[in-house]
């Protein structure tokens, strides 16, 4: 029933034009162009650069935008309400968005890893492992952000809170731009899940060794209080 469950709602998020674009297409773009056209500082070869903040960028787009959007969504048409008057116990209704979000994840890392390697990409084989745990720990801090912020807001004004969400974290968060780039706003980049997720992917994607502790502390504690909040505030109607 879970795998049901789960398998459900990945199609329904890859039969979502704008949730294909956000997730897919637009952090793909930004692999492609902004590895060929040196718009943004960055050091050769740039697509090892890029990559690992690409992949926190696809994260940050499935597992906050749009679990939040959806779930806002989802509220607003009293999809959560059926759900939770039918036999589906509520625990199998989460656990299913959870394992659907990290299948989507582990869509987007294949596709972008796979046009990286196309572009040049030569990642540390060694550091896969902790890049792994780190995409897991992103998916949780991201995922627990979505439903904190899906589950107690209006659809309308999560859909906006959302997407400048988006724009702030990719802009300033420290995922286009690493923390050392960005001034006086670094030290608070390195302090948001973004900029944690960012630095740990490129940590151990380009020198093949563990991401430090801070990068694993400050997305744990983003996943615990998001995650807790979450669990008093959520509306389901």
């Amino acid at each position: 029933m879970l795998l049901t469950q789960a398998r459900t709602e990945v199609a329904l998020a890859l039969r979502h034009g704008e949730q294909v674009l956000l997730t897919l297409l637009i952090p793909l773009a930004l692999l492609i162009g902004l590895t060929l056209l040196k718009i943004v500082p960055l050091a050769e070869p740039r697509v090892n650069e890029l990559t690992p903040r690409i992949f926190a960028l696809a994260v940050m787009s499935s597992a906050f935008t749009g679990q939040a959007i959806a779930f806002g969504f989802d509220r607003r048409y009293g999809v959560l309400k059926r759900l939770a008057a039918t036999a589906i116990p509520r625990w199998l209704i989460g656990a299913g968005r959870v394992l659907a979000a990290l299948a989507v994840v582990a869509i987007q890392v294949v596709v972008l890893g796979g046009v990286a390697a196309l572009l040049g990409w030569s990642p540390a084989v060694s550091g896969i492992g902790w890049a792994i745990v780190m995409v897991l720990l992103g998916t949780f801090a991201f995922g627990a952000l979505g439903v904190l912020l899906g589950g107690a807001l209006r659809a309308e004004i999560v859909l906006a809170v959302a997407n400048i969400v988006w724009f702030v974290l990719l802009l300033a968060g420290g995922i286009a731009l690493p923390p050392s780039q960005l001034d006086g706003l670094g030290v608070v980049a390195e302090l948001l899940p973004s900029g944690a997720l960012a630095e740990g992917l490129h940590t151990v994607l380009t020198q093949g060794g563990p991401p430090g502790w801070q990068p694993v502390l400050v997305l744990i504690i983003w996943a615990a209080a998001a995650g807790g909040i979450a669990t008093r505030t959520t509306r389901l109607t």
